[in-house]
C-alpha cells in the first residue's frame, strides 16, 4: 500500500516505566506513558575513508567552517552530534563508529599493538565500539572532529579496496556480541563509492550474501551516499547498493512500505547554501529516531464480523531529562555510590510492618472507607478485551477544538493477526479524508482500563521540500471528554472588538506570520531542556560551563519591529478612538485616583446602603479626566518633536498621573521624567 509508507520498527517491545514492580500504584484509569513500549536501538556508523572522501570541497566557502569540510569529516561530526543527543535523551542505546579503507586496522582493543586487526577485518578501524556512549567516547570523538594532526593520523586511506563482504561480516560481529537481544539493529552506511568492486562480480555477489546475512539478523541498512558536483560525480545506487540496501525492515517484513523515499545523496558542495554536515544531520535526523509503539496487535472493529489488527504509536512526546539513578557519597569516600530505593508499608497506629498480602485497596464514599480486595477491583474494571470499536461517523467540523484532554495516539495497519489489514485501512483512511468525516469509537487500551471514547482523525502524509517525509498518513487517535470531563467556564464580562479593530489587527497577523504559516517544531529545541542537557554535557566533559542559553523561542524584536511596527502603532490609534466611542456610548468615564491609577465608572451609579443613590465620581482635580487633557498621541508627536515643554505643568502632572510617573514639582523635572519615560518604552518595545 504505497499511499500509507509507515512502518514499526519495534518486534514485542518490552515494557516501559512500570517494571512489573507490585509496589507501584496501578489505579492509572488509561493507557498512558507508563504504558509506552520502548526498543532498545543500536546504531553502527560506517564510514568511508578514501581518498575521494578525505578531499576537502575546492570552491567552499573558507569563512563557513562546514562548507569546507571533507566528508568523511562531516560524517565524522555528524556521529559526534549524534552522540551528543543520544547520550542525554536516550541513554540505553547503544552507538558505535567504525571506519573502513583506513591504512590502520583494528578490531579489539589492542589489535594496533598485535597486528591481527588487519588479519581478521584488514583497512577495517572500529574507532568506537558499540556500547553505550560514555563520557570518554564523546570526548575522543570530540577530539578527532575538532583537532586536525589526530585525525590526521588516522584518516590515512589505504591503497588496497577494502572489502565489503569484510565491512559487512566486521559489522554482523559487532552487532552479534554487543547488542543480541536488541529488537532495533541499525547499520549508517556513509559513502562515495556507489560501485564497489567494479571488476570483481564475486566480490559483488560475497557482499550481497553478507548483507542478506545481516537483515535475517535483524538489522537494517540505511545508505546515507555522498555526490561530488564539483567533480562531476552523481552517486548511483543502482550500480551496487540496491542488491545490499533492503527496503522492508526485517523485524516487520509484511509492513506496506518504507517510512521515507530513499535518501538523496548529499552534495559535498555548498553551492545551494546547504552545506554537506547540514544535509547530512537533515538525513540523519529522519532516520535516527526508532519507532516507538504504544500498542500492538490491537483489534480495530469497522463494522458487525469486519475486524483487522493495528498497531499504535506516539509520535510527539514531551521529552524530559532523564535520570538514571540516585547516588550519595559516603563520608569515608570521594566515590559516589549508587543507592536503591526499598519501601515498606507500616501500619499507622502500631508501626508494626504489613505484609502485602494484608493489605487491600479502600476509597471514602460519605465519610465511610469502602474497601476491594484485588480480585474484586480487577472485575470492577473489566469492561471486555482491548478494541477499538467504531460506533458511527461524524463531520469533522463537529470536533471542537478544546475536546481533547488527554494525549493523541497514531493508529496504522499490522498484518500479523489479520491478513488484509492494510488493504483495508487505505479504504477506510482514503474514504474519511474524502468525505471530511470522522469516526467516533469505543477504545479500550489494555486489559482493566476505563474505556473511553474517541475520534478517529484522518491525518495526510507531511513532506519536506527535500521529500522527507515530516508527518506519516493514517489515523490519530483523538480522545473526547465525558460529561463528567467537562468543567463550568468562569463567569467574565466580554466587550467584543468593533470591525474597524478588528481589520486593523488583521494586517497586523498578516505581517507576523511564520514562513509557509506553518509552524515548525524541528526548528524550535526545547530551551529549558538544552540548557541542561549543555550544562550536564560541560561538567561531565570537563568543559567551560556556558553562559547563557541558546533559546531560538525567543522573539526577533527588530524584525518585528520593521515588518509591524507602523501597523502596531496604527492599531494603538484606532484602539483609542474606539475606545472614546464605547466610553460614549455605554457611559463609562475612567476617573484618576490619587495614587495615580486609572478608576472606571460605570454607566449607572451604585445604591448606597442606605438606599439613596451614590454621588457620581469626579477627578481629583475637579475635572473629567477624558476631557480636556493631554491624549497618548499628542504626547508622542511632542516627544518625536522634543516639545514636551509645550504642555503646562498640571497638564503634564494629569498625564503622568495616569500612567504611574513620578517627578518632583519643577516644570524640567517633569519634562526629563516624561522623555525618560518614553526612550525606556521604546528600549522595551
Amino acid at each position: 500500500m504505497a499511499s500509507l509508507p509507515y512502518r514499526d520498527n519495534t518486534s514485542r517491545p518490552s515494557n516501559y516505566g512500570r517494571g512489573g514492580d507490585d509496589d507501584e500504584d496501578e489505579d492509572e484509569e488509561e493507557a498512558d506513558e507508563s504504558g509506552f513500549k520502548s526498543s532498545k536501538d543500536a546504531v553502527l556508523f560506517a564510514i568511508d575513508v578514501s581518498e575521494s572522501m578525505l578531499t576537502r570541497p575546492t570552491d567552499g566557502d573558507e569563512k563557513k567552517s562546514d562548507a569546507v569540510l571533507s566528508p568523511t569529516l562531516a560524517a565524522l561530526k555528524c556521529a559526534y552530534a549524534l552522540m551528543q543527543q543520544r547520550i542525554m535523551s536516550n541513554p540505553s542505546d547503544m552507538m558505535g563508529i567504525l571506519l573502513f579503507g583506513t591504512e590502520k586496522s583494528k578490531f579489539q582493543e589492542g589489535d594496533e599493538e598485535t597486528g591481527r586487526g588487519g588479519l581478521r577485518y584488514p583497512h577495517c578501524y572500529l574507532l568506537t565500539d558499540l556500547d553505550i556512549p560514555a563520557a570518554a567516547d564523546v570526548k575522543q570523538l570530540r577530539s578527532m572532529v575538532e583537532e586536525e594532526e589526530e585525525a590526521a593520523d588516522l584518516l590515512v586511506a589505504s591503497k588496497e579496496e577494502v572489502s565489503m563482504a569484510n565491512l559487512l561480516f566486521c559489522a554482523n560481529q559487532i552487532f552479534t556480541t554487543k547488542a543480541p537481544n536488541f529488537s532495533t539493529r541499525r547499520l549508517f552506511l556513509v559513502t562515495d563509492n556507489d560501485f564497489p568492486h567494479a571488476s570483481n562480480r564475486d566480490a559483488r555477489n560475497s557482499a550481497a550474501v553478507r548483507a542478506k546475512a545481516l537483515y535475517d539478523l535483524g538489522v537494517t541498512i540505511e545508505l546515507f551516499p555522498i555526490s561530488h558536483p564539483d567533480r562531476g560525480y552523481t552517486f548511483d545506487r543502482s550500480k551496487f547498493y540496491n542488491d545490499i540496501v533492503y527496503s522492508a525492515s526485517p523485524s516487520d517484513p509484511d509492513a506496506p512500505a518504507p517510512l521515507t523515499a530513499d535518501i538523496k545523496p548529499a552534495s559535498s558542495t555548498a553551492k545551494d547554501g546547504i552545506s554537506l554536515l547540514q544535509a547530512l544531520l537533515s538525513s540523519v535526523a529522519s532516520r535516527s529516531a526508532p519507532r516507538r509503539s504504544m500498542f500492538s496487535h490491537m483489534p480495530f472493529e469497522i463494522g458487525p464480523g469486519l475486524k483487522i489488527s493495528v498497531k499504535g504509536f506516539i509520535l510527539i512526546k514531551r521529552q524530559e531529562p532523564k535520570r538514571t539513578s540516585y547516588i550519595y557519597v559516603p563520608p569515608d569516600s570521594d566515590k559516589p555510590q549508587i543507592v536503591t530505593g526499598v519501601g515498606q508499608l507500616v501500619a499507622d497506629d502500631t508501626a508494626r510492618t504489613v505484609e502485602k498480602a494484608e493489605v487491600r485497596r479502600a476509597y471514602k464514599f460519605g465519610g465511610e472507607t469502602v474497601s476491594f480486595s484485588d480480585a474484586e477491583l480487577a472485575k470492577i474494571k473489566n469492561f471486555g478485551d482491548p478494541v477499538i470499536r467504531i460506533i458511527g461517523f461524524k463531520p469533522l467540523s463537529m470536533l471542537p477544538v478544546w475536546a481533547q484532554p488527554k494525549q493523541n495516539y497514531f493508529i496504522y495497519p499490522s498484518e500479523e493477526d489479520f491478513v488484509g489489514s492494510t488493504r483495508v485501512f487505505s479504504a477506510l483512511h482514503q474514504k474519511l479524508l474524502r468525505d471530511q468525516k470522522m469516526a467516533i469509537a469505543w477504545f479500550i487500551a489494555r486489559r482493566n482500563a476505563n474505556p473511553t471514547l474517541i475520534a478517529l482523525i484522518p491525518g495526510r502524509e507531511q513532506r519536506s521540500d527535500g521529500g522527507e517525509q515530516i508527518m506519516p498518513p493514517g489515523l490519530w487517535i483523538k480522545h473526547l471528554p465525558f460529561a463528567d470531563d467537562i468543567r463550568a467556564p468562569p463567569e467574565t464580562e466580554m466587550v467584543k472588538a468593533p470591525d474597524p479593530l478588528i481589520d486593523a489587527m488583521r494586517t497586523v497577523v498578516q505581517q507576523l506570520q511564520l514562513p509557509k504559516a506553518v509552524y515548525d517544531p524541528g526548528k524550535y529545541p526545547n530551551p529549558g531542556l538544552q540548557w541542561f542537557y549543555r550544562i550536564l554535557q560541560a561538567l561531565a566533559l570537563e568543559e567551560d560551563l556556558p553562559e547563557k542559553a541558546e533559546d531560538k523561542t525567543l522573539p526577533k524584536w527588530k524584525q518585528i519591529h520593521k515588518r509591524a511596527g507602523p501597523y502596531v502603532v496604527e492599531w494603538g490609534k484606532v484602539l483609542e478612538e474606539q475606545y472614546r466611542v464605547w466610553q460614549k456610548e455605554n457611559d463609562r468615564q475612567p476617573r484618576i485616583m490619587a495614587n495615580g491609577g486609572a478608576k472606571r465608572a460605570g454607566g449607572a451609579a451604585p445604591a448606597a446602603s442606605n438606599g439613596r443613590s451614590a454621588k457620581k465620581a469626579k477627578a481629583d482635580d475637579g475635572g473629567d479626566a477624558g476631557e480636556g487633557g493631554i491624549t497618548d498621541a499628542e504626547m508622542r508627536a511632542a516627544f518625536a518633536k522634543d516639545a514636551v515643554g509645550k504642555f503646562t505643568v498640571a497638564d503634564l502632572k494629569g498625564w503622568m498621573q495616569g500612567k504611574g510617573i513620578k517627578a518632583g514639582t519643577k516644570k524640567a523635572e517633569i519634562v526629563d521624567a516624561v522623555n525618560g519615560w518614553h526612550e525606556t518604552k521604546m528600549e522595551t518595545d
